[in-house]
């Protein structure tokens, strides 16, 4: 096999904000997988939260490409080789998805039946906002046509989330999801703040506090009205014997599960607890959430929107109609 690397610079059509950051745009990178009979690529979605950025990607890939080079193009020896390795989830996964592509392509098989899981017509998607100011979403909502969405998802980082809710509602979201990434601390004014949303077309609450504090969390969902989901709290190897008695749902996503076949078993684990599973994304081309969509069968809630905001997309693996993302012929 040959491997190599390439960072992208993805422009985004604004600036994407959460509770602890925000970006104009976003350094990806592209792996390849080339044998003399197929080539395959995957993408790698650096995460500063897991202290992931482009300097150490580079770094970690280069101390291990020429033990990529020299292995056999063999499913066992390539997935083994990558999974005990001490690098980012994020560089895992896309190395994983290039090794997949490649093989799928040089067995003649789909993707699908490779993983062994039911393939996907379409799939609904939430639609994410940045953090903004309330008088920001009326015309934020009307340039991006948003109305097409039948979930929202609003990134709040304190309670005046309340009145986003409100005036997102009033412009005619349907459903609401909200994401906090974090931003409390005190779970108790979190606990009032979901009793004043529990009669609102609200479907959860992500990640509201810090992924380590699991005895609030323990709290939090013995007395609150709605879903809590894990976020942050999901990476590689969840405990979910803990896990289940934080939340309520798990939102999986594969640059931090680090390979489709442990994001599966991920979802499979919380499906057999009686979870709520949600697949989620981040701010990717459609090569990335490419992988996301070919596992939205095991999954409630898709959030692949992560694509749509990147005004460079160079791959168009997907197309989205009417919030509905479907693979392009």
């Amino acid at each position: 096999m040959e491997w190599s690397i390439e960072k992208i610079k993805l422009e985004l059509k604004y600036t994407w904000k959460i509770s602890r950051n925000s970006s104009a745009y976003k350094e990806n990178f592209i792996v390849t997988c080339k044998t003399d009979s197929a080539i395959g690529k995957g993408e790698i979605a650096p995460n500063i939260r897991y202290n992931e950025t482009p300097e150490n990607i580079e770094q970690y890939f280069n101390t291990i490409v020429n033990e990529l080079n020299q292995l056999p193009f063999s499913e066992q020896d390539v997935n083994k080789f990558i999974e005990k390795q001490t690098i980012p989830n994020a560089l895992k996964f896309g190395l994983n998805s290039a090794f997949t592509q490649a093989y799928c392509l040089h067995t003649n098989q789909e993707m699908h039946s490779y993983l062994n899981i039911s393939k996907p017509s379409k799939v609904a998607s939430c639609y994410t906002l940045p953090i903004m100011e309330i008088h920001e979403l009326k015309p934020f909502f009307k340039q991006h046509q948003l109305h097409r969405f039948k979930q929202i998802k609003i990134k709040v980082n304190d309670a005046s989330g309340l009145d986003l809710v409100k005036e997102v509602l009033a412009l005619g979201a349907p459903k609401i999801m909200i994401d906090a990434n974090e931003a409390w601390k005190d779970v108790e004014e979190l606990i009032r703040f979901t009793e004043l949303l529990k009669d609102l077309p609200v479907l959860f609450v992500e990640q509201p506090m810090p992924a380590d504090f699991t005895e609030e969390y323990k709290h939090l969902k013995k007395y609150t009205k709605l879903p809590i989901m894990a976020d942050e709290s999901v990476l590689s190897e969840p405990n979910f014997d803990e896990i289940e008695q934080q939340f309520h749902g798990v939102n999986m996503k594969l640059m931090k599960a680090g390979s489709y076949q442990n994001g599966i078993r991920i979802l499979q684990e919380a499906r057999k607890r009686n979870m709520i599973c949600m697949i989620g994304c981040m701010v990717e081309t459609t090569l990335g959430i490419k992988g996301a969509w070919d596992l939205c069968s095991l999954v409630d809630y898709a959030d692949l929107d992560g694509c749509l905001i990147v005004a460079n997309e160079p791959f168009n693996k997907l197309y989205e109609q009417d919030g509905y993302f479907y693979e392009k012929e």
